[in-house]
């Protein structure tokens, strides 16, 4: 009897036993994020070194966005058409040869400026086609009661990486030169693409449309006559907006012991994060994700406002913490619901619409954190501010989507179920 509660909390492996393919894009998938994480922490670097204007290194992100509000859609219409691993691996290996430009401009006598964002640019559009093929892929390698399981061993790894990538980007940037940095990171695409090799094919749906406006204007429309799904996109959209203080731990870092500590505020999130991987086993035998979701981005609001209240480092380190626990819970319940209920031949596209929503919220997060600083609420009270307004907002979604509120998941995959039946006759 006291094995049943460790097996409730501890992560669910299970995946990884029963699914080769799971172990192998699992694999694939921390292996290149650990070295994609260094290039992040490093491209940003190679322009302040280049430049040292604070703006170039912000203009880096508008390079990454534009593309990727237009690629997502696309990627997600080429993933419900074409063999979705081999648009994985086609994907990986272009990103790879970005990698390797980087790494010849970072050889020149002088490094060029323009390669960076030119190449920060096409990374975000590589990557809006391979991240639609990848979520759309990765339901058909394991059972349907196993996603649950899935999506946490694969945030799982993506937190590993978030934690152990820059930090060894700090330690090779301080003694070797950028050149071995980007070549590290391209060594890690070596492992990905043959791990993304033995993996089997996985083949459109049956009769799959074809990628164009008219197909992206289907996967929009379904999206919006789904309230569970609409409930995932404006509830983290709310969450981020309101409360993604990111831009502010420079600021926040002189208020708590100088620029020293500037890694910790980084790290608590996803120290948190991957505390809740851990224990997420009691994630599947959890049925209202979208009570689940809502729950958790409330949590979320709530260690954000102790953040910027805290003027200790401890407590706003643990506030960081905890912040990001639920919003790793809020996440793996969101997955669970696109993965558990949305058929097969919509996934794709729907993938592209999951990819804006939990990008774009960050990135505008950001935008309100540093203008409400600006204002006489000053650094803690932009914080703490956009907490309660986050709390305010997701009780103003509960009670604006019901439906969402009250959704039960094995509902929904038994819609799923029905939907790729109807759509397998409709095929014959």
């Amino acid at each position: 009897m006291t094995d049943r509660p460790r097996r409730r909390l501890g992560l669910d492996l299970t995946p990884l036993r029963t699914s080769r393919d799971f172990r192998l894009v699992f694999t694939s998938g921390t292996v290149t994020s650990f070295g994609s994480f260094i290039t992040y922490v490093t491209i940003p670097f190679q322009v302040a070194q280049l430049t040292d204007d604070p703006l170039m290194v912000g203009l880096l992100g508008v390079c990454e966005l534009v593309p990727l509000l237009v690629m997502a859609f696309v990627g997600g219409a080429l993933a419900d058409f074409v063999d979705r691993r081999l648009l994985v691996r086609g994907s990986e290996l272009a990103l790879a040869a970005l990698c390797g430009a980087l790494l010849l401009n970072s050889l020149a006598p002088s490094p060029h400026l323009w390669p960076l964002f030119l190449i920060a640019a096409l990374t975000a559009t590589v990557d809006g086609l391979q991240r639609p093929a990848l979520e759309a892929m990765l339901p058909r390698l394991v059972r349907p009661e196993e996603i649950p399981a899935t999506m946490a061993l694969r945030s799982l790894g993506s937190e590993i990486a978030q934690l152990g990538g820059p930090a060894l980007a700090g330690v090779l940037i301080a003694s070797v030169d950028l050149a071995w940095v980007y070549a590290f990171d391209l060594l890690t695409f070596a492992v990905s693409v043959l791990c993304l090799t033995l993996v089997k094919a996985v083949p459109p749906p049956p009769d799959a449309d074809r990628p164009s406006l008219r197909s992206v204007v289907t996967g929009l429309r379904y999206a919006r006559s789904r309230p569970e799904l609409l409930g995932t996109y404006l509830v983290d959209i709310n969450a981020m907006f309101f409360g993604m203080p990111q831009a502010l731990y420079p600021f926040l870092a002189l208020n708590l012991g100088g620029p020293k500590v500037l890694g910790l505020l980084y790290a608590a999130p996803a120290a948190g994060s991957l505390l809740a991987t851990l224990a997420s086993g009691w994630t599947s035998h959890i049925h209202r994700h979208g009570l689940g979701v809502l729950i958790a981005a409330t949590l979320w609001g709530v260690g954000i406002v102790g953040a910027g209240l805290s003027t200790m480092l401890w407590l706003t380190l643990l506030c960081l913490a905890f912040a990001g626990a639920a919003d790793m819970i809020s996440g793996i319940f969101r997955m669970t619901i696109w993965s558990q209920t949305i058929p097969d031949h919509l996934r794709g596209r729907l993938a592209g619409i999951e990819m804006l929503s939990y990008t774009t919220g960050p990135l505008l997060g950001q935008l309100r954190s540093g203008l409400m600083a600006r204002t006489s609420l000053g650094i803690g009270g932009s914080i703490w501010v956009g907490g309660v307004l986050c709390v305010a907002g997701t009780a103003v979604m509960a009670l604006a989507l019901p439906k969402f509120a009250r959704y039960d998941g094995r509902d929904g995959l038994a819609r799923k179920q029905a939907e790729d039946s109807a759509w397998a006759a409709r095929a014959v």
